[in-house]
């Protein structure tokens, strides 16, 4: 199983690393191989989900801990 995520969030051009064993998140720079790849797919606007089952950004860490799901605009 998986332990890691690498994730973009919509209206940002950086890609993120997230270890979870770790517990960290950091910028992932210089994709790579076919990780470049799906990354010039998300450029040109495809959303790219592979053994992630659950993903909502949310304005803070505060928002989510309390329960609450921003609407969509």
């Amino acid at each position: 199983m998986s332990r890691a995520v690498v994730f973009g969030i919509a209206g940002d051009a950086k890609l993120w690393i997230a270890d979870l064993d770790a517990g960290t998140v950091k910028p992932l720079d210089g994709a790579t191989g076919d990780l470049a790849k799906v990354a010039d797919l998300r450029k040109a606007g495809a959303s790219v989900v592979k053994k992630v089952d659950f993903a909502i950004a949310v304005s803070s860490a505060k928002a989510a801990f309390s329960g609450h799901v921003e609407p969509n605009p």
